[in-house]
């Protein structure tokens, strides 16, 4: 989810750029930094941004390239309520205590400190609109899903080759399971052996216990979906769409088969083998973190 991308163009006489930076979070979480006269359209600007990039820590930095010439009418400064709004202010944060400095951004924003001499605020509603700047926003986020597009298919690359090791130890536990199996019911009947001290032993109840054995530690189902599982994963990345939070609850739906997996092994070789597999699964979802 690291990306950068700027875009500037004209707008109320001036030149307006736009840059935005973004890097890994798990949800959409932006930080606008605006000139004044564009204040009056931070809610469309955030839900745009929300709209194309969705998650990731979002930074966007809006300066004049050069000033704004509209006129808008000339800008009229109420000295006295300035002074009343910081006296305020200063009160207030010293009876609450409570942190922060009372500086020139906070001032101009309050009712009837600034206005125009036809009366009205001169704030940004009068003058810029979303509608100017909406081009240059999208452009620059345009070229961060660039970046960000290269990214994930680097990203995609490297998830692959953790979905194809974990195949491989998939693989690995199936080919061994029958063996095992096998080595299982010759243990149990040497155990049985051992106990009975040369007494006949049922055949049928010998049966029944290794039936029971056979069922407590077969993994047929895990195995079935384990690959099932690994698929959806694969069929996720090759979709192109935002699969982060998708791909994160598949890994854990791996990690618990895997789990029973091993807890069911009772074998040193699909014991080794689980270890592995869960070496690969951590390192596939801490890249999910730098997934979209």
């Amino acid at each position: 989810m690291t990306g950068f991308g700027s875009a500037e163009a004209g707008v109320l006489g001036g030149r307006l750029r736009v840059d935005i930076r973004t890097v890994n979070h798990r949800y959409f979480n932006p930080q606008l930094k605006l000139p004044i006269e564009l204040s009056g359209i931070e809610g469309e600007l955030r839900e745009r941004l929300r709209q194309m990039l969705e998650r990731g820590h979002v930074a966007v930095t809006a300066r004049w390239v050069e000033a704004p010439t509209h006129d808008a009418g000339a800008v009229t400064v109420d000295l006295d309520r300035a002074r009343q709004v910081v006296a305020a202010a200063k009160e207030l944060k010293k009876k609450l205590k409570l942190k922060g400095d009372v500086d020139l951004a906070f001032v101009a924003r309050q009712p009837d400190v600034m206005a125009a001499a036809n009366g009205g605020p001169a704030t940004a509603e009068s003058a810029v609109t979303w509608t100017d700047v909406k081009p240059i926003v999208e452009q620059a986020a345009r070229d961060v899903l660039v970046m960000r597009e290269r990214e994930g298919g680097a990203l995609a690359t490297e998830l692959t080759a953790r979905l194809d090791a974990l195949e491989r130890g998939g693989a690995t536990i199936e080919q061994r399971a029958p063996e095992r199996l096998t080595a299982e019911h010759e243990r149990l009947k040497r155990n049985v052996a051992e106990l009975a001290g040369g007494v006949q032993v049922d055949p049928q109840r010998l049966a029944l216990e290794v039936a029971l054995l056979a069922d407590r530690v077969d993994i047929t189902e895990e195995l079935v979906r384990f690959r099932t599982h690994l698929a959806a994963c694969r069929q996720a990345l090759a979709s192109g769409d935002a699969v982060g939070k998708q791909l994160g609850f598949l890994a854990q739906e791996v990690l618990r088969e895997v789990n029973t997996m091993g807890s069911k092994a009772n074998d040193a070789t699909i014991t080794q083998t689980v270890i592995a597999m869960k070496g690969e699964l951590e390192k596939f979802r801490e890249q999910l973190e730098n997934l979209e």
